[in-house]
């Protein structure tokens, strides 16, 4: 008889989830760069250079994080290149002007998300049975999403306050090291609990995996992670040209976050995972219309990030879900490895396009180019759904 997946113990599972808050602050406060970068004289390519440096890192954190996880085991794995995100935290403080310097600390902080944000899920998938991925990868995104929010209101306490905005990035910078001590606390338990799992990557593992059906939410993720990158890491600069208060932008993307996963996570995880997909990501792209065409107001603004917050939030916990399920057998781990990886390229190599075209076309172009790249997310959930359709219509007939 099989053995039972254990139960998560709540405490072991609340402390690992704060741990994953605290570290995202570092990353959220990326969010104020472009902020901080114009007031020394730079623009948003200049910005979004150093973010976009970090995805080179990434891929280097993603090819050595299933090596440090056998070594060290995952979570002491987090808590060592957590390190990392102190340490980019404290250079965009400390680094005058907008120089070289910035892009070396951009490199910092993709090593050390590359290797948490990749971790982090494998830790929730060995832990749970494959019944409950979707609802705990829910409670896991949530708290890295609260932390990713809280990062750029930290800059809005700080402007209120009136201390400069490097105020936000030495607050981050301290809030993930109170982190890293967590997860490597919580390092000898996590080992304990967790089930045996190969995090590695290989060119065999990975045209398996996308030659399965879990290469449609790993295209998916990278998309979202263009929307989610292109919008946010600009955000300063958007509200800024429309007069309104970026902080309700965060707010607002934030609050809809937590509260969609604490009141409807745990229905839309027991859905039909395509048609949630579907729904979520089309209320995506209605956000990002919002955006572009109907702000008008900060009533309007925060409606549309509340729509972005539910949208984006809820899709990406459905998709991640659907990852690891639809891999093939034995090959979970690198198949997240892989939702990552595509992940880190939106995220984090969009904002270096995104930034040019702000700087060379304007603000409205880059919206809608967001707007087109939402769209095609669309439209691949959309096309499983009716593929679906006709093979179940198909079979009946036959």
């Amino acid at each position: 008889m099989p053995q039972a997946t254990p139960q998560v113990p709540g405490k072991l599972f609340g402390l690992f989830c704060l741990a994953s808050y605290l570290l995202s602050l570092s990353y959220g406060a990326t969010f104020l760069l472009s902020l901080l970068i114009g007031s020394r004289g730079g623009n948003e390519h200049d910005a979004g250079s150093v973010i976009s440096a970090a995805m080179l890192s990434t891929f280097v954190a993603v090819l050595v994080s299933g090596h440090l996880s056998d070594w060290l085991g995952a979570a002491r794995s987090i808590a060592l290149f957590g390190l990392l995100l102190v340490a980019a935290s404290l250079g965009f403080a400390m680094t005058p002007g907008f120089g070289h310097l910035l892009l070396f600390f951009g490199l910092l902080l993709g090593l050390g998300w590359g290797v948490f944000y990749t971790l982090g899920p494998i830790i929730v998938a060995s832990l749970v049975s494959p019944a409950q991925r979707a609802k705990y990868f829910a409670l896991l995104s949530g708290s890295m999403m609260t932390g990713i929010g809280s990062g750029p209101l930290l800059g809005r306490a700080a402007s209120a306050l009136g201390l400069p905005v490097t105020s936000a990035f030495y607050l981050a910078a301290l809030a993930s090291l109170v982190g890293v001590l967590l997860f490597w606390r919580l390092g000898a338990r996590l080992k304990s609990t967790q089930a045996a799992s190969a995090a590695k990557i290989s060119w065999q593992a990975t045209a398996q995996v996308l030659s399965s059906r879990a290469v449609f939410p790993i295209i998916m993720v990278g998309l979202g992670g263009c929307v989610f990158g292109g919008l946010s890491s600009f955000q300063t600069s958007y509200a800024a040209a429309r007069s309104l208060d970026y902080s309700l932008f965060f707010l607002g993307f934030m609050s809809a976050a937590i509260s969609s996963r604490m009141l409807i996570a745990g229905y839309v995880v027991k859905r039909d995972p395509l048609r949630a997909s579907c729904l979520l990501s089309g209320l995506m792209l209605g956000s990002i219309v919002m955006f572009a065409f109907g702000v008008q107001s900060g009533f309007s603004y925060l409606l549309a990030a509340v729509m972005l917050g539910v949208g984006y939030g809820l899709t990406y916990s459905v998709i991640n879900g659907l990852a690891a399920n639809e891999a093939p057998a034995g090959s979970t781990s690198q198949a997240l490895l892989l939702f990552s990886l595509s992940y880190f390229i939106g995220v984090f190599g969009f904002p270096l396009l995104a930034g040019k075209i702000i700087v060379d076309h304007g603000m409205a172009t880059l919206l809608l180019t967001v707007l087109a790249v939402a769209a095609l997310n669309w439209s691949i959930t959309l096309g499983r759904l009716l593929w679906r359709r006709m093979k179940v219509e198909s079979a009946l007939t036959n």
